[in-house]
């Protein structure tokens, strides 16, 4: 007798849906079956979910998230209790978070640090990423050893001298490396040097507020950093996914290079979809004044409305050269975090929390006629585990594939921001999408065959998730 069945539902895809009953044994899978043939063959599951009238997807997997993450003298607010609690709530049931060297440290001693910190805290399944902060004979060494601890994606940083930064040397070496074990690079692109003179000149003029986040962040340091990125991963051979990328000059570089059949991948995220440098710039309130913008610093920043990149950007969702969307989530608090940058752009922690609504987000773009069906489950669910190494055990519906799953109700409604009656679950005191109405709501989520959101809310537990090791990348051409 199996666990669960979901009856009633359509299964969607990347490719296609249809009317079929999910048939859950245990923590997988078990089978596929049309409308009523499950009573024809008199099986009789432990639990049924009706899902009639809804959608049911695989379980969503944020590829980048930074739980807990040291930042400009402070840490990121959500732990990975609650931020992957917050992730099952919005129908996530992976992340993928990353594991942050920096100058002077060790990479495996920080594999270790990250493994205690998540261990026995996460509500849903978690894998990770390796920040490569110092590029160095030992750290490279470090690539080959993680490639066998499932750990199969190093991020490089274009920008934060004396932090992340990486020269070209050390890039090259690190693309080399990669070319070599089967990894992939993943790059912060953003012409760092460029961006600290321009920072200097700005607050040189008194030009202090959070909208100057932004300016001194202009497109063509991130065009020109994806430029090179891509340059350098052309001369060795080394796959290469850019992360949250904002500016449709940067993806148009990247479009090109795909179109000429190189291994080069993008990312963008929620906010660069919908928000913009002109509504941050309009931003105030009672309590913060212009300072209100700051809950929107992020890197790379949000971009001018009229300049017309969040319109891009979602063509080249349709067009499969933004790759997956992830969320960047990486929340701090306004007060004791965003507030140490009042006078001071340069030190508001950048990040924005939005591993709870990302799912819903992207489905209001289904709603709005921008997207698909099929591509909301693609960019959300199954490429994201093709480009990371899991697919076939997530990111898909499918006999023997885990059992994480969502039940979505188009016909629902979701109200996003703090205040009775909205979601939020995120450990932050406000809300970067506050306000915001989706057409749709997540009934129902199952990770590995247990219900940990359903419609009484969170019923899960911080000790179901588990570290899941990845394989090498499973989308390369």
């Amino acid at each position: 007798m199996p666990d669960v069945i979901i009856k009633g539902g359509t299964v969607v895809s990347s490719t296609g849906s249809s009317l079929t009953d999910v048939v859950i044994d245990g923590e997988r899978i078990a089978a596929l079956l049309a409308p009523g043939v499950a009573d024809t063959i008199g099986i009789e599951p432990a639990t049924t979910i009706d899902a009639t009238g809804k959608y049911v997807i695989p379980g969503g997997i944020d590829a980048h998230t930074h739980m807990e993450m040291p930042f400009g003298g402070t840490f990121a607010s959500d732990t990975f209790e609650t931020g992957s609690r917050a992730a099952a709530w919005g129908g996530t049931t992976t992340i993928v978070d990353f594991v942050v060297q920096a100058h002077g440290q060790r990479v495996q001693d920080q594999v270790a640090r990250w493994h205690e910190k998540a261990a026995g805290a996460c509500a849903v399944d978690y894998a990770f990423h390796q920040i490569i902060g110092d590029v160095n004979d030992e750290s490279l060494k470090a690539m080959d050893e993680l490639i066998a601890e499932g750990i199969t994606s190093f991020k490089l940083f274009m920008a934060y001298p004396g932090v992340f930064l990486s020269s070209d040397g050390q890039i090259v070496r690190a693309m080399q490396t990669a070319a070599r074990n089967g990894g992939l690079i993943m790059m912060h692109a953003e012409n760092g040097s460029a961006i600290d003179v321009l920072v200097q000149q700005a607050l040189a003029r008194g030009d202090t507020g959070p909208y100057f986040h932004g300016v001194t962040r202009p497109w063509q340091a991130e065009q020109e950093a994806t430029h090179r990125a891509v340059m350098l991963a052309d001369l060795t051979g080394a796959p290469l996914y850019v992360v949250h990328v904002s500016a449709k000059q940067a993806l148009a570089r990247i479009a090109e290079a795909r179109n000429a059949g190189q291994n080069v991948f993008g990312e963008t995220c929620p906010q660069y979809l919908y928000l913009s440098l002109e509504e941050q710039l309009g931003a105030r309130s009672e309590r913060w004044g212009d300072f209100e913008g700051a809950k929107w610093v992020c890197s790379t920043p949000l971009r001018a409305r009229a300049e017309g990149h969040q319109d891009e950007l979602w063509r080249y969702i349709r067009t499969g050269d933004v790759t997956t969307v992830s969320t960047d989530h990486c929340p701090f608090c306004m007060k004791d975090q965003k507030e140490m940058g009042i006078g001071d752009f340069a030190r508001i922690p950048n990040g924005i929390g939005s591993v709870e609504h990302r799912m819903d987000l992207l489905f209001q773009g289904v709603k709005d006629g921008r997207i698909s069906l099929e591509r909301w489950v693609d960019v959300c669910c199954t490429t994201p585990a093709r480009m990371f190494g899991l697919y076939g055990r997530k990111g898909v519906i499918a006999p023997g594939a885990d059992a994480d799953v969502v039940v979505y109700d188009p016909n629902g409604h979701t109200s996003i921001g703090i205040g009775e009656g909205r979601t939020h679950h995120m450990n932050m005191d406000y809300s970067a999408w506050q306000g915001w109405e989706i057409d749709g709501h997540v009934d129902v989520v199952l990770s590995r065959g247990v219900v940990i959101k359903d419609e009484t809310g969170y019923v899960g537990s911080k000790r179901h998730g588990r570290f899941v090791k990845r394989e090498l990348s499973q989308n390369l051409i």
